[in-house]
Parts: structure tokens; C-alpha cells; sequence
């Protein structure tokens, strides 16, 4: 093999209600991604004990997230739907690059830094080598490309420092083996076993913010339900959200940059721009002008058009746990298939079998 084979990884962590947010920044490029690529979701389970969830919260968290990933339309079949405990392999790869990466490389982490806040001496380890398994949870399936928000490319970026740094250590082994593939790091040229992930970035980025304070981002862990749309919220729900979305009292602008200083406006034509696949300056040609009570309305009906198959898809899948979890049970035994025929072969590399 001169090259290694496209394949799309990424996951969500299961805590919390997914929103609006989760769905139009990261659940719909999945799903669009699903034409070009092999690809392979998880949901990150293994990640969520950071957040030391309650047995029944994780388990209960773990089936909505692979069923918000079923009724936005990935295929289960055609690809790989898992959650990540399924395979231990995530595991055992993550411990050998606990060997590889350095403290000063977590160390820098920014959200390291802002859960651990102040008393960092009080942090879990999990927390500080959350990295090292999430560079694992690529790497073990020699993923090419993962889809990235802005609050993830600096662990991508060191999935690619773990990556390149295991491939000039094992440089000489792994050509040995006759596995490698020629992978260029500085001026010299190794052989690579694992590729240097790529960031994978379809169109502008969808940064959705709370509908109560255009400055903070939309989080399914604000304490205020009215900050967000829940992907099962009801019909009513959305509209009523919508509704009382926080805004100001001057009409809309006839351009995106009379926004300024006007945040919760602009956070509302963004959605709206979003839902639609255009961009605000295109929302701004129909509504431009005009006050929030007319605009709400069509953002309304546009969520409710847009969302409520969704909502209703996950509510009748989540009625039926079973089939969830056949899928997900389905989807590890494939994933742990490919993820040993990673590890049978970083095994060898780093001297773990013969």
C-alpha cells in the first residue's frame, strides 16, 4: 500500500440533551460526509466518565446519541455506528500513546485548563489524558480525516503530534515489518505506519449560539432549557423557544454587517441561514428590514420543518432500546474487527508480540 485508505472518524460524547447546535455543527456533516467516505461515528462513552455521570445517565445518554445519529440519516449498514467502550482497543492504543505524547503537549490543552479551572490539583487524570484516548479513537482505525469544530482542532492537532512523533520513533521497526508508508516529517522522509490526520472542514463554520445571550455558545449543559432547541423537543417546544428568544428592538439590518453589537440577532438569522443551506446575507434579502415579530414566526415554522421528523425519529426509536443497541453491538463488532488489525500490527511495531 503506497497510501493510506480515506476514511472519516469522529464521535459524540453522550451527556446531555444534543441541540440545535450539536445537529447543524457537527450530526448534518456527518450525515452529507456519508457520499464521499467510508465512514465510522461513535459515541464516546469512554470519554463521558470524565464528567462522572450516573450509571443510568450514561447508558440512557449512549442510546440517544446513536439514536439522534439514525434519525438524521446515517446508515448503519453502509457504515459503522458504535459506541466506544465495545472495543477495547481504543483503550489499549490510548495507554501506548499515554507513552508517546508528552505532559507539556496536555499541559497546553485550552479545555483541559478551562474544566480543570483553578484547582487543577483536584482534576482527574482522565481528564488531562482525554487527548490521548481521543487521538487513540482515531488512529486505531488509521482514520485519514475527522470532521472538526473550533473547540476540537487543538486535540486534533495533537492526534497528528502523537502520530508523527510514534512514526519517527518506530521509523526503523516498522520498515522492518514491511508496513510502513512514506511519510514526509520535516525535511526527512520516514515510514509511517500512522497517518497524520486531516482536519475535514465542509463550508463555514455553523456556530449556533444560546437563545438567551448571543455571546455564549449553545450548550446542552445550560442550566436554562429556553437557551436551547433539544433535538426531541416537540413542535410547541421549538416554536415557544423561538419565541422567546432573546433580541433587541431595531428591525433587521439589510446586511450582515449591521450586526455589530447585536448578537442575539445575529444568532437568530445565522440559524435561519443554517436551516436553509444559504448565508444571512441571502436571509437578509427577504428580511432585511423587518421587525422580529415577523421574523420569529418564519423561524419557527422553518425549525419545526426542519426538526420535527428528527425529534419524531428519535422518539420512536428511543422507545425501543432494544434495536439501538443491536445496532450499536453490530457496529462494535465491525469497529473491533478493523481496530485489531490496527493493534496486531502496533503490537509488533512497539514490541508488545514478536
Amino acid at each position: 500500500m503506497s497510501s493510506f485508505e480515506p476514511l472519516v472518524f469522529s464521535g459524540v460524547q453522550p451527556t446531555g440533551n444534543l441541540t440545535l447546535g450539536n445537529y447543524l455543527g457537527a450530526i448534518r456533516k456527518f450525515v452529507a460526509l456519508q457520499d464521499k467516505y467510508d465512514c465510522i461515528y461513535c459515541v464516546v462513552d469512554l470519554h463521558a466518565l470524565t464528567v462522572n455521570p450516573s450509571p443510568a445517565e450514561l447508558i440512557n445518554g449512549t442510546r440517544s446519541i446513536a439514536a439522534a445519529y439514525l434519525a438524521s440519516g446515517i446508515d448503519p449498514v453502509k457504515h459503522i455506528v458504535f459506541n466506544q467502550s465495545r472495543v477495547h482497543q481504543h483503550a489499549e492504543l490510548a495507554w501506548i500513546f499515554n507513552c508517546v505524547a508528552r505532559m507539556g503537549w496536555l499541559s497546553r490543552m485550552t479545555q483541559f485548563k478551562e474544566k480543570a479551572g483553578k484547582d487543577r490539583e483536584n482534576a482527574s487524570v482522565g481528564l488531562f489524558a482525554y487527548p490521548n484516548l481521543m487521538a487513540a479513537d482515531i488512529l486505531v482505525y488509521r482514520a485519514t480525516h475527522v470532521p472538526v469544530g473550533d473547540d476540537q482542532k487543538q486535540h486534533l492537532e495533537l492526534a497528528r503530534d502523537i502520530a508523527q512523533k510514534f512514526n519517527n520513533d518506530y521509523s526503523e521497526r516498522i520498515g522492518e515489518l514491511g508496513i510502513g508508508i512514506p511519510v514526509e516529517v520535516g525535511d526527512e522522509t520516514v515510514n509511517g505506519y500512522l497517518p497524520i490526520t486531516e482536519p475535514l472542514i465542509e463550508g463555514p463554520a455553523t456556530r449556533i449560539m444560546s437563545l438567551r445571550d448571543g455571546t455564549k455558545k449553545m450548550s446542552k449543559s445550560d442550566p436554562s432549557d429556553l437557551s436551547r432547541i433539544n433535538l426531541t423537543d416537540t413542535s410547541d417546544d421549538i416554536a415557544k423557544k423561538i419565541r422567546k428568544a432573546k433580541t433587541d428592538p431595531e428591525a433587521l439590518p439589510s446586511d450582515s454587517g449591521g450586526f455589530e453589537g447585536r448578537p442575539e440577532a445575529e444568532n437568530l438569522v445565522n440559524i435561519y441561514a443554517a436551516l436553509t443551506g444559504t448565508s444571512m446575507d441571502a436571509v437578509l434579502k427577504d428580511f432585511g428590514g423587518q421587525q422580529f415579530s415577523t421574523f420569529k414566526p418564519a423561524l419557527a415554522d422553518l425549525a419545526v420543518e426542519k426538526l420535527s421528523p428528527i425529534a419524531d425519529e428519535m422518539r420512536r426509536l428511543l422507545a425501543d432500546p432494544g434495536h439501538i443497541d443491536a445496532v450499536l453491538a453490530d457496529g462494535g463488532e465491525r469497529a473491533s474487527v478493523l481496530a485489531e488489525k490496527t493493534m496486531v500490527d502496533i503490537r509488533r511495531i512497539v514490541g508488545l508480540s514478536a
